[in-house]
């Protein structure tokens, strides 16, 4: 299995084992499900005693996105203007980290095309988007945009790709 972290604040942000789908060559979408954790109940064996009965457990069960909850991914909000000042400053930063680790200048070019013309397809159906930040919370990480598929009910996650570092586990 690949853990792909963000290369800026080195938070886990997905796996592959997600079904990872590339698109246009510059992200990476994954289709979540809604999973339900919270409220075990553990049976050890014991009947309630008589005199108190059934002391009854508080419901804690939540449903979740697996992702958001497997990665311990935060939500956060932005109107357009202060997303689009984050893209534009993390692009930089993942610029950096591609020079840094010896990227070539053809994909660094391919990045930032790629990127500017992705942002455009986000912004144009921004009111759409869920925004995800890593578990650190580093404001300067990858922002992961959710939104849902045409059938309104199924989730998925977008991911930078070339802001992601791989790691095998």
């Amino acid at each position: 299995m690949i853990i792909y972290k963000d290369i800026i604040t080195g938070d886990e942000i997905i796996s592959d084992s997600y079904n990872l789908k590339e698109v246009d060559g510059i992200v990476y979408e994954a289709d979540c499900t809604r999973i339900t954790v919270g409220n075990d109940n553990i049976d050890i064996g014991a009947n309630p005693s008589a005199e108190e009965g059934d002391e009854g457990v508080e419901d804690t069960a939540q449903t979740v996105i697996d992702v958001v909850h497997s990665f311990r991914l935060n939500e956060t909000s932005f109107d357009k203007k202060q997303y689009l000042t984050h893209l534009k400053d993390y692009m930089k930063k993942v610029k950096e980290q591609l020079k840094a680790k010896g990227a070539d200048e053809d994909e660094i070019k391919t990045f930032e095309k790629g990127a500017s013309a992705f942002a455009k397809k986000i912004v144009g159906s921004f009111k759409d988007y869920e925004f995800l930040i890593g578990e650190s919370m580093d404001p300067d990480g990858m922002v992961i945009l959710l939104n849902y598929r045409e059938d309104g009910v199924t989730p998925y996650v977008t991911v930078w790709k070339h802001g992601l570092t791989e790691m095998k586990v």
